[in-house]
């Protein structure tokens, strides 16, 4: 039964600082035995003013936080699920890109995020992901991992129970929704999302999620999950900053998809036809 680890953070404006709060979030996995840790959307920086994160960007290759995440996989011997970096890609935006690393720092699964979250909150919040982002265009499952197939998806992905159902279908066994969630759209809707994608996809979801007071004036909600294939809630880290570990019974998958096979009654469905 593998063990995981999740970092809920409070990413802030400065990579340097955000990669040693993931190094020692790294070492307390790693103490704690897990042999995987998940990290959130925008493990490397958060910081919505553009101007002032252009300077702290970079391409892949040259990526500081990326390569520091390498190095301590091989140092703690420890798969990372990355959960997001914001990366430049040589065109006029950047991607929004999530990682999976194995114990010998090695790039295992790539996975950019399809759907952007353009919306304006009665808060008075505004977000243009579009603006800055482009959107990725394709669903990637990520095998032999330890906690075996590994879906991926990022955030605002949790609302689209297609991209879920896609990579159920591709073998998944876990699907990791990496986040930095609103305050009033997490309270609403973040626990009942998960809950939904769990029992609708039967498999377990983890998703390591940003919290707190950011440096670039944001509020996130954190109530970072794992949630098993029956809809029920092995872990809800709220809103500390923290490490937190759960353990994960691959075979609830078969017992819970034997019970209630709705994914082997899925059918596809013809575009509605209006009358």
């Amino acid at each position: 039964m593998p063990r995981i680890a999740l970092f809920q953070s409070c990413t802030g404006i400065d990579p340097a600082r955000n990669a040693e709060s993931l190094a020692a979030a790294v070492e307390e996995a790693s103490r704690g035995n897990a042999e995987m840790l998940f990290t959130p959307e925008m493990s490397g920086l958060l910081d919505r003013d553009s101007n002032r994160a252009a300077a702290r960007l970079h391409c892949e290759e040259d990526d500081p936080v990326l390569s520091a995440c390498r190095d301590l996989a091989r140092k703690y011997d420890i798969w990372l699920q990355l959960g997001s970096l914001a990366l430049k890609t040589g065109g006029d935006k950047l991607a929004n890109r999530s990682f999976v690393i194995d114990a010998s720092g090695e790039i295992r699964a790539r996975y950019d995020k399809m759907h952007l979250f353009d919306v304006d909150l009665p808060t008075g919040e505004s977000w243009r992901e579009s603006s800055v982002y482009h959107a990725g265009d394709e669903a990637v499952v990520a095998e032999r991992t330890p906690v075996g197939r590994l879906g991926l998806s990022i955030c605002y992905d949790i609302r689209f129970s297609d991209l879920f159902g896609r990579l159920s279908d591709a073998g998944a066994q876990v699907i990791s929704v990496p986040a930095a969630f609103t305050v009033p759209t997490g309270r609403a809707h973040w626990e009942i999302l998960l809950r939904a994608r769990a029992i609708e996809a039967g498999l377990f979801i983890v998703a390591a999620a940003q919290v707190g007071r950011h440096e670039d004036g944001r509020e996130t909600y954190g109530h970072s999950m794992v949630v098993d294939p029956w809809g029920q809630v092995v872990l809800n880290m709220g809103t500390q900053v923290a490490v937190g570990f759960a353990d994960i019974d691959l075979g609830q998958i078969d017992d819970v998809r034997s019970r209630l096979p709705a994914i082997r009654h899925r059918r596809p469905i013809a575009e509605a036809a209006l009358r």
